[in-house]
């Protein structure tokens, strides 16, 4: 990755800080998107302390990615001080899980399809406009909630799937133009959208105050290899993949992360 620049979202924290922090440890420049705020900010400012630690610039922005034209400004921005992109992270994404289908308030469905879709769209959209010319790769963070079904979740499950119809149809406009495509699909992750309150006492509902050592025990259950979920690490090595020239003929794909948990035979 030495000498490309990268765009990613949701760099804040979680797996956008490590993409960050992973892709700058290869070598490349980072331009890093999160909500605006002043929590968010407090966040980026660390991303961007520990991009600088391994000698790589970056330029950071605040950008809602429901919101196309402050994303679009943002990069512009950013490709401005660190010159063309060469790879597009679409990681900013939410989740929770309100319950079936029938009840979840119209408020939380359309959040979820305009950050989790609509705002992958408006990243991939900002971002292809400032490819490099020789081309690039575009990776969309999707989820293993795109593979299989994820009861009291319909809202983020629909939104993860459609991410995946997104990316094929965007590897079959943009393949001509040298520019991969492919999604990544964590499963459980060790960061905060996984590990908190609210998982605990939905995992662990016979418990009065679940611990993360309770939830490991019945994560662990679901997952072919014998961990309760991966690491940040995991999954950005598999974006470093995508990024990196390593990959140079691979567009199209649905990269799984998630310790055999899709293929768990019950």
């Amino acid at each position: 990755m030495a000498g490309k620049v990268v765009l990613i979202t949701g760099a804040g924290r979680g797996l956008g800080r490590a993409c960050a922090v992973r892709l700058a440890e290869e070598g490349a420049d980072v331009v890093a998107l999160d909500l605006p705020g002043e929590a968010t900010e407090t966040e980026l400012a660390e991303t961007a302390r520990l991009v600088r630690e391994t000698g790589r610039r970056i330029v950071t922005g605040a950008a809602d990615v429901r919101d196309f034209d402050a994303v679009a400004a943002a990069v512009r921005a950013g490709v401005s001080e660190l010159g063309p992109l060469h790879a597009v992270v679409a990681n900013a994404g939410v989740s929770d899980n309100p319950g079936p289908s029938w009840e979840i308030d119209d408020a939380v469905w359309n959040r979820s399809i305009d950050v989790n879709l609509t705002g992958t769209w408006h990243t991939v959209k900002a971002g292809v406009a400032e490819l490099d010319p020789a081309g690039g790769s575009v990776i969309i963070v999707s989820s293993t909630a795109a593979i299989k079904a994820v009861p009291g979740a319909s809202h983020y499950s629909a939104a993860k799937h459609a991410v995946t119809g997104l990316a094929k149809t965007l590897a079959n406009e943009l393949g001509g133009r040298s520019i991969r495509v492919n999604t990544i699909h964590p499963g459980a992750v060790a960061t905060a959208m996984t590990l908190n309150p609210a998982t605990f006492a939905r995992l662990r509902p016979d418990l009065d105050e679940p611990t993360v050592d309770d939830v490991a025990e019945v994560m662990s259950a679901r997952m072919l290899l014998p961990v309760p979920w991966v690491e940040s690490i995991d999954v950005s090595n598999a974006v470093l993949f995508l990024a990196s020239d390593e990959s140079r003929y691979v567009t199209g794909l649905q990269m799984v992360v998630d310790a055999g948990q899709t293929q768990k035979v019950a």
